[in-house]
């Protein structure tokens, strides 16, 4: 079944790829973005999905962005809350402003997206929201202080949003990915590249197109008895 989905930070990287992933399923997509216009148009102009420019970091945006979307696709019953960005440097050089930002984008971007569509949700007793968090934020990472919080606040969030809306249709998952080829970790320097993999046990980093496939299986109708969890898709780096 044709379902309207949005997928937060959706023209890059792995947003990208669940985006195109959920239209191939033949769901009508909305792809949000907030600073990258040149890979925004790209993106449109080569897959055909609508992208959206707001801050997610924003509720009167998100508010504004969510009610154009469902006025021009219609009422949003899959969201992906997958934006997010780094501001890397150990905790005693940290600054406040390093802090609040990494927490405006990776956590408080779930209230803000979600609290537009989870009534709408509920009223029509189906729906599915998939968080995208980290396997940093499953373990901790020398350096992240403020994204390791981030996203082990997005599995807390996950689990209590699915307790208080399983008996309405709506699950609510996550997923953890680990180190994944994305446009980010290929810039890396090679000596750098070569010591994560070496910490994954199958040998490689993850791609894209692996990640969106968990997430198309988590908003699928079959998978409507899985929601509180967290899939991992790290290639055994971290086991839970």
């Amino acid at each position: 079944m044709s379902r309207v989905a949005l997928v937060t930070g959706g023209t890059r990287g792995i947003g990208a790829a669940i985006s195109r992933a959920l239209a191939a399923e033949g769901h009508r997509v909305a792809a949000s973005y907030h600073g990258n216009e040149e890979a925004a148009r790209r993106f449109r102009e080569e897959t055909g999905i609508p992208a959206y420019r707001f801050d997610v970091g924003d509720f009167e945006a998100c508010r504004e962005a969510v009610a154009r979307i469902e006025a021009e696709l219609g009422p949003v019953d899959i969201l992906v809350n997958n934006a997010g960005i780094t501001r890397d440097v150990t905790f005693h050089r940290m600054t406040p402003e390093q802090w609040r930002a990494v927490i405006r984008t990776n956590l408080d971007s779930l209230f803000n997206v979600t609290r537009q569509v989870i009534e709408g949700m509920r009223a029509r007793g189906w729906g599915r929201i998939v968080n995208i968090s980290s396997i940093n934020g499953q373990k901790g990472q020398f350096g992240q202080t403020n994204y390791s919080a981030a996203k082990a606040g997005v599995l807390g969030f996950t689990k209590a949003l699915a307790l208080e809306n399983a008996g309405k249709g709506i699950t609510v998952n996550a997923v953890a990915p680990g180190y994944i080829a994305t446009d980010m970790v290929m810039a890396v320097r090679e000596d750098v590249r070569q010591r994560i993999v070496a910490q994954i046990p199958v040998g490689r980093l993850g791609t894209p197109e692996e990640v969106a496939r968990c997430v198309v299986f988590l908003v699928s109708e079959e998978a409507g008895f899985i929601t509180g969890a967290t899939l991992t898709v790290n290639g055994g780096q971290y086991m839970t």
